[in-house]
């Protein structure tokens, strides 16, 4: 069976969402690729290093989490990864989210989150926080008024578009992103909520916690 490499960060975050989502074939393995111990190992599955990680069956492996969410989309013959006439759609507010709202999100999160988990050492940079925020508003309107009059990005049902758009939000205790200033924004995100597998993707996962943020 395919092994997901992942852990509590977002983008692996992601992966495990979708691959529980779509109640996928695949074993869940919780790694830490950067320990000083495992970094040949994963090295050698992925020449960033990082993870999420798709070791298929046939040792081949894939990585970035939106690769592997097209390829538990085949394995489990699933429209989450849209086809056809909706395809196209998907893909554009995966291209524009990657470069304006979840790009944002990110940027606050790494300041506020990432930095301050891994990186005590390095200052925290309010212009990239101000930056990411005024970029959050710009897109969050956009989206806002796209989902006033409906529930999922693309189409009927949720996609990899929304589970895309919507990775950094989790982490919105740490970034503090007003988003209760876009209704319809908001209400999309309770309804991401309510999907067991995005709300608690780590349920009865061997899933040590992310490290602490210092008060």
């Amino acid at each position: 069976m395919p092994i997901l490499y992942y852990s509590r960060n977002p983008n692996p975050r992601l992966a495990v969402a979708v691959a529980r989502y779509l109640n996928a074939p695949v074993t869940l393995e919780w790694a830490a690729p950067f320990a000083p111990d495992q970094a040949e190992r994963f090295l050698k599955l992925n020449p960033t290093q990082g993870i999420p990680i798709l070791l298929e069956d046939d040792g081949t492996t894939l990585w970035e989490a939106d690769a592997i969410a097209c390829r538990l989309s085949q394995l489990t013959d699933s429209d989450f990864w849209r086809q056809g006439r909706d395809q196209p759609d998907m893909i554009r507010w995966l291209s524009w989210g990657k470069g304006s709202f979840v790009l944002s999100c990110d940027m606050v999160q790494f300041e506020l989150g990432t930095k301050r988990r891994y990186h005590r050492h390095l200052p925290t940079d309010t212009a990239r926080i101000a930056e990411g925020t005024a970029g959050f508003h710009s897109a969050a309107a956009i989206l806002d008024r796209h989902l006033d009059t409906r529930n999922w990005l693309c189409g009927a049902t949720p996609s990899h578009a929304d589970f895309r758009m919507a990775s950094f939000l989790p982490f919105n205790d740490v970034m503090r992103l007003p988003l209760a200033e876009y209704p319809a924004l908001s209400a999309w995100n309770d309804r991401l909520n309510a999907i067991p597998a995005w709300a608690d993707p780590f349920r009865g996962l061997d899933a040590p916690d992310l490290p602490p943020i210092p008060a």
